[in-house]
């Protein structure tokens, strides 16, 4: 009998032992499985779309902060109380998680209402294909803006920024051109601010154009050609004054009686601009000959032309 009821224990034991190896041998096979497929997940996780442009200016949101607490507290006081941070934020949530082709202008919208304020008549300064020299006069002087010397201009001047539907919802290692879908971030941005800023001017605006472009220019696909020209308001816009600049040194393609200019001066009668035109608009070239002082053009700077 004993021997018997000893016997029964071993086999318990056995029995014990051997559920106990197959447990941990489940546990084992769960373990090794749920890493394989973990393993498998991250490697067919959706990747970051990738396109043919910069991607994200990194810190964004630092740079975009600096510059809007420079603008308003520093630059122009007088703008009154405007909230970065919520600019901020409103300038995020128009891209991030979403699709850089699929923008829209009413992703933008409360972006414009947040950072939009008044423009000075008779200070409003367009331009087109003449970006640098546009810059360099605004900053010799201030009686002239551009768009990049408003809120909105001066945040996003040289800065790139997109989404993507994966996480973290903004891609740093590339963003779309124009070239590959038009209703890309930068593109919508642009196009909307250019349309406020256009809105905004009043009595008599300047237009700072590239004479020395062999395309002409005047170009009807340009900002300025497609938007902002169609958005003065013949109400508030008194007259509109062509300065046609020629680089020093470089080819005068196109004159005030050139083709493209008779184009934009057709455009302009048939909204009721008054019109003047005028090549090498002196105090702008005088700007130019400070970096070529010796150049014939500069000797000869005096020789402008005006014409109505």
């Amino acid at each position: 009998m004993p021997l018997q009821q000893r016997s029964a224990r071993s086999q318990q034991r056995t029995v014990l032992l051997v559920g106990m190896v197959v447990l941990l041998a489940a546990l084992l096979l769960a373990v090794v499985l749920a890493s394989v497929l973990t393993h498998g997940k991250q490697e067919v996780s959706p990747k970051m779309l990738k396109w043919k442009d910069r991607g994200t200016t990194k810190n964004l949101q630092e740079v975009i902060l600096g510059r809007c607490y420079s603008y308003v507290l520093a630059r122009y006081p007088e703008l009154g109380h405007k909230d970065c941070l919520e600019i901020w934020e409103s300038l995020k949530h128009a891209f991030i998680y979403k699709n850089p082709c699929n923008i829209t202008s009413e992703d933008y919208q409360p972006l414009m209402e947040l950072a939009s304020h008044p423009i000075p008549c008779n200070k409003s300064l367009f331009w087109s294909k003449t970006n640098d020299l546009a810059h360099r006069y605004t900053k010799s002087n201030q009686n002239f803006l551009t768009l990049e010397d408003t809120l909105l201009g001066y945040m996003a001047d040289r800065v790139s920024w997109c989404g993507d539907p994966s996480a973290p919802g903004i891609n740093y290692e590339s963003c779309p051109k124009r070239s590959e879908c038009e209703s890309n971030p930068s593109s919508v941005f642009w196009k909307m601010a250019s349309k406020m800023f256009a809105e905004a001017a009043c009595g008599v605006v300047q237009v700072m154009l590239n004479g020395s472009i062999e395309a002409g220019a005047f170009r009807n696909s340009s900002i300025f050609g497609s938007i902002e020209v169609f958005n003065l308001n013949p109400d508030k816009v008194s007259a509109v004054h062509i300065w046609l600049m020629h680089d020093i040194g470089g080819p005068q393609s196109e004159s005030c009686s050139g083709h493209s200019i008779k184009r934009l001066k057709s455009i302009l009668e048939e909204r009721n601009f008054k019109i003047t035109c005028e090549d090498n608009y002196r105090p702008v070239q005088l700007l130019q000959c400070v970096h070529n002082p010796d150049h014939t053009d500069c000797r000869l700077c005096t020789n402008t032309t005006s014409t109505p």
